[in-house]
């Protein structure tokens, strides 16, 4: 079984959690793996890599994100979410143009702490494991884009004010690093109340499926995606000699008289029934031939 699942995951499991509940519904020993892990509080696109599609994984570029945020004003949090230790600042009035103003500030190249409550490692131990035995180590700060953010609503009903904002980012950003920046800028400190991510590169949660929906179906097939789906942009090359077709399914390299960029393309055989993909190969251009060498190779 090979494939992408693009499930809805709903809050309080991880992205493993997730993994162990699919994994009985397929055959064994099918390998499977997963696009950019969600926080337990987190909900939204939690796009599975199924068989084959694993080894998709290192070619997809698009792993752009977009998030649904809520933040509240005036507390800050040991986990920088709702989750975890409380404290409240007391501070929750501001100016609505400098929210405006410091979001902008936000946009962009910017720079983020990654959280002690995160899976990044540090000395062969994940950091939240050594923050839950109250453990605080230095950590790097790490290049991420912020693309956009935009101010979706401010609910001033609540004890603590509530804002809501749509962001647009690069893989690895921390949306509840980016909340409680936002926070410590205006003055009021802030952490992240809810966060459902509605956009993983080419996988949306328009098109995605509940995770109880997939753990009930008696056709899981139905569900699944191509394993170049989340590739489509990438240049594609299509071969209908029988001995180039042996060849790139050997791993050997062939030439072509047609022109493509340099770089990683998605190879097809034609066959009877259809273009299958054969490999992701490197293309490559010079003045005397052109060559595509497979780097993946799908028997």
């Amino acid at each position: 079984m090979h494939g992408f699942l693009n499930i809805n995951k709903p809050e309080g499991m991880t992205s493993y959690d997730v993994i162990r509940k699919i994994k009985p519904l397929l055959p064994r020993k099918t390998k499977i793996g997963h696009l950019g892990t969600l926080d337990p509080m987190a909900s939204g696109v939690l796009p599975l890599a199924l068989g084959n599609a694993t080894r998709i994984i290192p070619f997809i570029k698009d792993e752009n994100k977009t998030y649904l945020a809520t933040m509240v004003l005036g507390a800050v949090s040991d986990t920088l979410d709702a989750w975890g230790e409380i404290s409240y600042t007391d501070q929750t009035r501001f100016q609505v143009e400098d929210l405006r103003d410091i979001l902008k500030e936000f946009t962009g190249n910017i720079k983020q702490l990654p959280p002690m409550y995160s899976a990044v490692h540090h000395q062969g131990q994940r950091l939240y494991e050594l923050a839950r035995q109250g453990i605080t180590v230095n950590r790097e700060e790490r290049d991420v884009v912020v693309y956009a953010i935009e101010l979706l609503d401010i609910d001033n009903k609540r004890d603590l004010p509530a804002v809501k904002i749509r962001v647009d980012c690069s893989k690895g950003t921390y949306v509840r690093t980016l909340c409680h920046d936002i926070g410590q800028r205006l003055g009021t400190g802030a952490l992240l109340s809810s966060l459902i991510r509605t956009c993983s590169g080419n996988f949306t949660i328009a098109e995605s499926y509940p995770l109880e929906e997939i753990l009930h179906t008696t056709d899981i097939e139905g569900y699944l995606l191509s394993i170049d789906y989340p590739i489509a942009i990438m240049p594609a090359f299509y071969i209908k000699s029988p001995e180039e077709i042996k060849a790139i399914l050997n791993g050997r390299t062939i030439k072509t008289n047609t022109q493509l960029p340099d770089g990683i393309i998605r190879v097809y055989g034609n066959y009877s029934d259809g273009d299958k993909l054969l490999a992701l190969a490197q293309y490559t251009s010079t003045n005397k031939q052109n060559l595509i060498k497979p780097e993946r190779v799908f028997k």
